[in-house]
Order: structure tokens, then C-alpha cells, then sequence
């Protein structure tokens, strides 16, 4: 079995301190407008903080965060797996690149897997070898 979490180490530097400020300015001067949006950054950061994958025999499995958000396809729905460098632009999240859709939290690199629907579907990490070889040891092309 394949398990990786990938935290997302600049978004979480970057936005901590915006949300200790804003919670801060929130209760030395009460305003909603602070306050709604320094927990709405909260929950990005919560939710958005790390991705998680995972592989079996069977799936392929990601989640950010604690698991909210996820996504689940069949080894036998992959038709090719290939390692991408990701553009700068398409940035963190989940996001359309254009042919599919990205899974990232951190950093350029993915794999990126072309179902036999002709679907694509980036996984963002920082150990794409490791990835695909488990996947391409499992997957009968």
C-alpha cells in the first residue's frame, strides 16, 4: 500500500500570522468583517492544509486536510500515468489546468494520469517517483 501526506507548509506560513493579526484586531476592536474573515481563512487553512494520498491494489484515494474533501477512481480507469512539472499559474488547491483537474498543496511537481475516458487528472507531490512507480507496478497497461 502507498500513503503519502504532503503538508502544504507555505500556505500555512504564509496565512498563520494574517489570522493571528486579524483575530487579534478582531477582539482588541471587535468588527464582523475581521472576524469572519480571519475564521474563513482558518478553514482554509484547515481544509486545505495538507493532501493525502493513497493507493492500493484496487484505487487510487486523495483527501486534504482531514478528509472532507476527497477523491476516489479505480486503478482500472487508468490508461497511462506520466510525471508532470505543473506552471507556476496553476497554483495550489483544486483547480482545471486545462485538460483536468489538479490536486495540489505545495510545490510544481504531479503525476498526472490519463484515464480511458480521455479524463486527466493531476495529483500534486513532492515524491512523484515514488508514486508512480507503486501505480505503474499495479496498473496493466
Amino acid at each position: 500500500m502507498y500513503k503519502h501526506t504532503q503538508v502544504g507548509w507555505i500556505i500555512l506560513i504564509a496565512i498563520t500570522p494574517v489570522i493571528m493579526v486579524l483575530g487579534f484586531r478582531s477582539v482588541v476592536a471587535p468588527a464582523q468583517p475581521i472576524a469572519f474573515t480571519a475564521l474563513g481563512l482558518l478553514i482554509v487553512i484547515l481544509l486545505f492544509g495538507s493532501l493525502t494520498v493513497t493507493a492500493d491494489n484496487r484505487e487510487v484515494s486523495l483527501y486534504f486536510g482531514p478528509g472532507l474533501i476527497r477523491k476516489r477512481f479505480s486503478l482500472s480507469e487508468i490508461g497511462s500515468i506520466s510525471r508532470v512539472r505543473n506552471p507556476w499559474y496553476c497554483g495550489w488547491g483544486i483547480r482545471w489546468f486545462g485538460k483536468g483537474w489538479l490536486y495540489n498543496v505545495s510545490g510544481l511537481e504531479a503525476i498526472e494520469l490519463r484515464l480511458k475516458n480521455g479524463k486527466y487528472i493531476r495529483i500534486g507531490t513532492d515524491e512523484p517517483e515514488r508514486l508512480q512507480q507503486f501505480l505503474s507496478s499495479r496498473i496493466k497497461f
